[in-house]
């Protein structure tokens, strides 16, 4: 996919000394779902923030379509739209009047009919005259999309866009991306949700104390860095491990009735029918068995874990 966000170098140091970015780099296709992961304070907001021209950078390069963000800002924010973590809407007016006049922000001509798609897709067409200070949370939250959507851009941020919404927004929510996605919108999103995440992106990053760690194709970061873990119901507890059994990673659990064992992708085909083999010779006999594979939000625990011990 041909990049429509290209990222080099950027770093950002604000007044107080604190270095929130640090010499990030980054490309994200055309027509992608991109999921930056990262606990609080990692950089995900500021990273955000420069791309869409909230933030200036204290050095590096950001461009949007090839337009860069400083150079050409009117043309690269015309692409985004951003819904952010904040809700920051006008009290009192009604719905359809502050999506209409956001839309109007970025120079588009009126669209009545758009502007309905849209408020129709977030369930908020029954809401259109209400006043915003009238709507509850999830649904300020809906406007707060609406606004970002009204203008048609080409690249939609979503920065915690379901944090603290009902189940029915947050699958509406998903409904539209996957239709944005199938129009060729871009979508970026950070998300404290994981397995959406993990249902939604085709690439994740995570960045950690300013850096970003991994950027990966979402099925090869759960491969390369995924655990898969086999346990065995012996049908006779075990008190300790023969030696015959040391070559595998191998722990007895619950008072010697279970065997664990833990293993990646490479040794699945080789590690694990070994180790059947071998309990067999040793006339170790189980009665069931189960796998349980990682998941995206323990590979993430690990990174997180993994780099604050280096740090």
């Amino acid at each position: 996919m041909p990049p429509v966000i290209e990222v080099e170098g950027l770093t950002k140091t604000y007044r107080s000394g604190l270095q929130a970015l640090k010499s990030v780099d980054l490309t994200i296709g055309k027509g992608e779902i991109f999921a930056l992961l990262g606990p609080n304070g990692a950089g995900k907001t500021t990273l955000i923030s420069i791309v869409c021209g909230i933030v200036t950078p204290t050095s590096g390069e950001v461009r949007v379509a090839g337009n860069d963000i400083q150079k050409d800002y009117r043309k690269a924010r015309q692409l985004i739209g951003l819904v952010p973590q904040e809700l920051t809407t006008d009290a009192f007016e009604s719905v359809w009047s502050t999506v209409s006049f956001s839309r109007g922000l970025f120079g588009k001509a009126p669209n009545p009919g758009h502007v309905e798609r849209v408020l129709r897709d977030l369930s908020l067409w029954d809401k259109k005259d209400a006043k915003i200070m009238t709507l509850s949370g999830g649904m300020k939250r809906r406007v707060m999309i609406a606004k970002a959507l009204s203008h048609e851009p080409d690249i939609l941020f979503l920065d915690e866009p379901t944090a603290g919404v009902d189940v029915e927004l947050r699958r509406d929510m998903w409904a539209l991306v996957r239709r944005l996605r199938d129009q060729g919108v871009t979508i970026i999103l950070t998300t404290h949700y994981i397995e959406e995440a993990e249902e939604m992106a085709d690439r994740v990053g995570v960045i950690l104390k300013g850096q970003l760690v991994v950027v990966e194709a979402k099925s090869t970061l759960m491969m390369r860095l995924g655990k898969k873990t086999l346990t065995l119901q012996l049908q006779e507890p075990l008190a300790v491990l023969p030696p015959e059994l040391s070559d595998w990673a191998l722990e007895l659990k619950a008072e010697g009735q279970e065997l664990e064992y833990v293993f990646d992708t490479h040794a699945e085909r080789t590690g694990v029918p070994s180790l059947l083999r071998r309990m067999s010779d040793l006339g170790i006999g189980f009665k069931d068995l189960s796998t349980r594979q990682s998941s995206l939000e323990d590979i993430f625990v690990g990174l997180v874990h993994d780099g604050r011990e280096a740090a």
